[in-house]
């Protein structure tokens, strides 16, 4: 018996000797500078932009995997990761076959404009026929995509505005979708945000914890015209801070409630933000409007940039097409005025569209229908009267000084669209 345990042990000990061996022998091939450049061509010829790679390592222990560092993609600008770690199904292995169980990426920058050029290279590579259909379930599904995929301090910097860092965790089902995500922001502009996606039988349930409640509700999968993939989904948002979601901009602060629906063409050609398109029904509580004070536009009769604009509610509906928004139906109200308008954000930030705007009694003389040009950016909005408006102040002023502002500037407005129909301009 001591013999049988004898032996069992020195055969053990001489395959983990071997094992040893073959894992340093491995490591210093991989390691090699002749294997680094033939690596380093195949993925450049692979993504069609050339890549710069840093140390590969084999990594026996706590687990198998394959590491390579400094990894960068030149595109323009440039795509960078400071570790990826490929860990491989050894079963699999064992028939022949590349199977990566789990991906893990650290420290890594990735641009919007970055990923979009990469993937228009890889779908000119496949030739026409390929970028007017999506590949179906199956097809993704034989793709060897990582089952796992951990990514930790990944920044994502979007083609304009401010960019996010974040942690993630995801796992792919067997046709390649994902049955599971986890993500929160540690840095930039949701910074505290934190989301889950769980895949039940008709979809995925959402669920995201930001600015103090909650977003939440259900997508689907659908296929689109020409062999496209739809992605549609029902949002319901309660009790959030409506800056968190606009951040960095704080042009506007309050309490959100709001139903939302989107869809987008994940199979487009284009980045999602462009592909999206979406309509929300809103109401705002305790709102305030930062950067304009309505109030002292109507009084002073003339542009007003600064202050703000304490609201008790503001309702509205928000349509996006892209990077295009579009605020109609607005309706806002307080105990000093009411409001009702539409307001136009253009992808560059840059305001325009319209408010007409009534004064309490007491307040200017009691102002009714007084309208108003928004313009000016996001960040720095401004209002004026109508240019209508402004004659009909003016004349009123002349005609019938301290009473003629409000009701001139309303009178002004009508004057001026009738000459404007009158005249076709």
């Amino acid at each position: 018996m001591k013999r049988i345990a004898k032996w069992v042990l020195g055969t053990a000990l001489v395959l983990v000797a071997l094992l040893a061996g073959v894992a340093v022998a491995l490591e210093h091939w991989i390691g090699t500078g002749d294997f680094r450049a033939r690596v380093k061509q195949r993925v450049t010829v692979l993504v069609g932009v050339p890549v710069q790679l840093g140390r590969i390592t084999v990594d026996v222990w706590p687990v198998p995997a394959v590491a390579i560092d400094a990894v960068q993609v030149r595109s323009k600008p440039a795509l960078t990761l400071e570790r990826i770690e490929a860990r491989p199904s050894w079963p699999a292995l064992l028939h022949a076959r590349l199977e990566i169980t789990t991906l893990v990426v650290r420290n890594a920058v990735l641009p919007e404009q970055a990923i979009t050029a990469i993937a228009a290279v890889l779908r000119k590579k496949q030739g026409p026929a390929a970028q007017r259909t999506a590949p179906p379930a199956s097809a993704i599904g034989a793709t060897p995509l990582p089952r796992r995929a951990l990514l930790e301090h990944v920044t994502w910097l979007p083609a304009k505005g401010r960019g996010s860092t974040i942690d993630a965790q995801l796992q792919l089902d067997p046709d390649g979708l994902p049955a599971n995500a986890r993500l929160e922001v540690r840095e930039g502009r949701w910074q505290g945000a934190r989301a889950t996606v769980d895949r039940g039988q008709a979809g995925w349930n959402l669920h995201a914890d930001i600015g103090g409640g909650t977003v939440a509700g259900k997508a689907q999968l659908q296929p689109g015209p020409k062999g496209s993939s739809i992605v549609q989904a029902q949002l319901e948002t309660s009790n959030v801070e409506v800056s968190a979601l606009t951040a960095p901009s704080r042009t506007l602060t309050g309490r959100i409630e709001a139903h939302t629906t989107l869809h987008a063409d994940v199979t487009g050609g284009g980045s999602m933000a462009d592909a999206m398109h979406s309509q929300t029904r809103f109401t705002v509580r305790n709102a305030v409007v930062h950067g304009i004070d309505l109030a002292q536009a109507v009084k002073t009769i003339g542009m007003n940039r600064g202050g703000e604009t304490a609201l008790d509610t503001l309702a509205g509906q928000v349509v996006t097409s892209g990077r295009a928004v579009a605020l109609n139906n607005l309706v806002a109200t307080s105990g000093m005025l009411s409001a009702t308008g539409h307001v136009a954000l253009a992808p560059d930030r840059s305001l325009s569209g319209r408010i007409t705007v009534d004064l309490a009694a007491g307040a200017a003389g009691g102002a009714v229908g007084v309208p108003l040009s928004v313009g000016g950016t996001l960040d720095a909005p401004s209002v004026t009267l109508t240019r209508g408006a402004l004659l009909g102040a003016a004349i009123g002023t002349m005609v019938a000084p301290g009473v003629g502002t409000g009701a001139g500037a309303k009178l002004g407005d009508k004057l001026g669209e009738s000459l404007r129909g009158l005249f076709g301009r």
